[in-house]
This record gives structure tokens, C-alpha cells and sequence, in this order.
């Protein structure tokens, strides 16, 4: 999956900075780290397994909508349009980089014996909210235009802490960005259509 999630960057995001972010991301545990602490891929990289899932899927958002758009069968993106989706959907949740740490707990077996395995906490080092996190991390590497920051900001839709507690930005974000709900509706469809639960 780290091979695959790489090769999409360099052929997809070619913006001054790419390759600096990428760099960036091989010092980190980013290809290592599950998606979750224990829903979805909640193994050792399930992360970028999910970037690819939410690519895939915006990617096939994307065309469907602007077929629905301008009634055409047929689309073709531009190399923008396809940078984009490759910035939204495969970075999105770049916040989650050195985002987990390793613990033990302990468990019975299946003979009744207690013993101890490993299971993933948050151990947040850089506290700085979730989509707005990863906005932040990217753009210390390379511009994002305001609807990639829009989409990327606002991909936890309304589950959102900011809607929670009784914001109402999501919705303008919506409004105004569509691209901002085709990524939030990628990130469901990859986690509960492409990423079975683990304790399933």
C-alpha cells in the first residue's frame, strides 16, 4: 500500500512542495499507523489503506457528479481536477500521522489464561483539532487552494466536534464547497462500505 499511495502522489500532485511533504511523511509513522484505534483497519497501516479507499472513492464521486452536471456519459478530468482529488482524498487525514502509540492490556485466552496483548491509544502530539490539523500540516509544504482546505477541513462532516458542540460551519462549508461534502461522503463510503469493523 506504501508504494501505491506514493506512486499516486508523484503522478497526481506535482505542486512545489509535493515532494517535500512526502519526504516529510516517510519521517513519520504515517505507513505504519492504523486508521483507528479499534473500528476501521485498525492495523498496522490501515492508514494509508483508508487514503486509498477515500481517493478511490472521491475520485468516483467527482466524475459521476459532474456527469450528472452536464448530462455527458463521458468526462475527462483536467490535471488539476485530478490533483485535487488526489490532495483531498489520499492527505485528508494526514492529522493521524504520529497521532497513535502502542499499549498492553490484558485478556483471557481461549484456555482461560490471562495475557497480554497490544492494542492502539491516541497519544496526540500535536492537539490542534482533526481536519484543521491536517490543513495545517499541509500547508507548511505546498498551497492549498480554499475548497482543497475547505474539503479537507470540514471531511468529518457532522460528527465534526465543531457541529457537536453546536457550530454551524459544516453546513455552510457544504453549501459553498461542494467538493467539502463529496469528500466527507468518500471518507463514509471508504470506512463503511470498503473498511469492515474490526470487532466485527
Amino acid at each position: 500500500m506504501k508504494d501505491r499511495f506514493i506512486g499516486l502522489c508523484q503522478q497526481l500532485i506535482t505542486r512545489p512542495g509535493a515532494d517535500k511533504l512526502l519526504a516529510w511523511l516517510e519521517t513519520t509513522d504515517f505507513f505504519e499507523a492504523p486508521a483507528s484505534t479499534r473500528f476501521h483497519l485498525s492495523h498496522p497501516g490501515g492508514l494509508v489503506e483508508h487514503s486509498i479507499h477515500v481517493y478511490h472513492r472521491l475520485h468516483d464521486l467527482f466524475v459521476s457528479e459532474r456527469q450528472n452536471r452536464e448530462n455527458e456519459p463521458f468526462i475527462e478530468l483536467s490535471d488539476s481536477e485530478e490533483e485535487t482529488i488526489a490532495i483531498c482524498g489520499l492527505l485528508h487525514d494526514i492529522c493521524k500521522a504520529n497521532f497513535y502509540a502502542v499499549e498492553m492490556r490484558n485478556r483471557k485466552n481461549e484456555q482461560g489464561q490471562w495475557e497480554k496483548y497490544p492494542f492502539y491509544v491516541v497519544n496526540d502530539q500535536l492537539p490542534y483539532g482533526h481536519g484543521e490539523k491536517s490543513v495545517y500540516i499541509i500547508s507548511g509544504f505546498m498551497k492549498l487552494t480554499r475548497e482543497e482546505a475547505m474539503a479537507i477541513r470540514w471531511h468529518m462532516g457532522f460528527s465534526d466536534n465543531d457541529f457537536r458542540a453546536g457550530g454551524f460551519s459544516v453546513g455552510n462549508a457544504f453549501e459553498k464547497f461542494p467538493l467539502a461534502l463529496l469528500t466527507h461522503m468518500a471518507d463514509l463510503q471508504a470506512t463503511y462500505l470498503d473498511e469492515p469493523r474490526e470487532d466485527a
